[in-house]
């Protein structure tokens, strides 16, 4: 049975690459009713994108907002630095596809403004050939990693994440995404917003933010390339969503299926070895 969610926000899913998820991200969607779809930029990766390689799964995601977009979902798109050449045509609508560059809207009496967040990264807005080939390095490293946790996987070992080790142990990355993160909240802030929404740094996050201003909820969804992740809004509650979860929940399922019709219960198990 779908979830009933009042919103998902999802980003930087990056259909068009070998480090997306797209079965897990259609997995996902699948599995919820949202009465409103935020997808806040780098949906599909037009620096990256080729023809040789634009896998079926990839095309069934997208196969499957455009017909959810046909049911009481509204759909709004924001544009990321990896799909900006989207900004020359937003805003737009078409059906119920908003495509934009921002959304600013108001629930339960709360003001939210949601955007990508490339427009804080110098290296996106001044030097864009080296954010190019910094996200050409990403999607080789994604490749490898790829390759190493399946050989992890088939020695019984546990997953490793190698951006995930750089971005934790670079001090540079580390203030960048901090620098990211409160830059953002105190301009929301200054603006009268509770809630500040943003992508492009692949760190689901979220925390309240306070300063001599005021205060408001920074909130970040991650990506569906290594967290896996979207934000979802309910009974006047943001929450992460983790994909992990739900597998760890099936896994149990499934378990509980098998040991169903054991024909013994755990307290005599003992007995069996007597």
């Amino acid at each position: 049975m779908k979830r009933s969610i009042e919103i998902a926000v999802i980003s930087d899913t990056h259909l068009g690459t070998y480090g997306c998820k797209a079965q897990e991200l259609l997995r996902y969607l699948q599995s919820i009713d949202p009465k409103i779809l935020i997808i806040n930029g780098d949906f599909i990766d037009i620096w990256q994108f080729k023809k040789s390689y634009f896998p079926e799964s990839h095309l069934e995601v997208i196969k499957y907002i455009l017909n959810l977009s046909l049911t009481n979902c509204q759909v709004i798109y924001l544009t990321g630095n990896h799909d900006e050449f989207l900004r020359k045509f937003s805003p737009m609508t078409f059906g119920k596809i908003q495509l934009a560059d921002k959304y600013i809207f108001e629930i339960d009496g709360k003001k939210a403004w949601v955007f990508h967040g490339d427009v804080f990264d110098s290296s996106v807005q001044h030097s864009k050939w080296i954010a190019k080939l910094g996200g050409i390095g990403y999607d080789y490293l994604i490749r490898l990693n790829n390759l190493s946790n399946w050989i992890l996987n088939k020695m019984g070992r546990e997953k490793y994440s190698f951006s995930k080790k750089i971005k934790n142990n670079i001090k540079k990355a580390v203030k960048f995404i901090g620098d990211f993160e409160q830059t953002a909240s105190e301009l929301a802030i200054e603006n009268s917003f509770d809630y500040v929404i943003c992508g492009h740094i692949h760190q689901p996050q979220k925390r309240e933010v306070v300063n001599a201003k005021g205060k408001c909820m920074y909130l970040n969804s991650g990506d569906w390339i290594e967290n896996l992740t979207a934000l979802e809004y309910n009974n006047g509650d943001w929450e992460i969503y983790y994909f992990e979860n739900d597998l760890l929940i099936d896994l149990l399922d499934e378990t509980a299926e098998k040991t169903a019709d054991f024909p013994y219960d755990y307290q005599n198990i003992e007995a069996l070895f007597i």
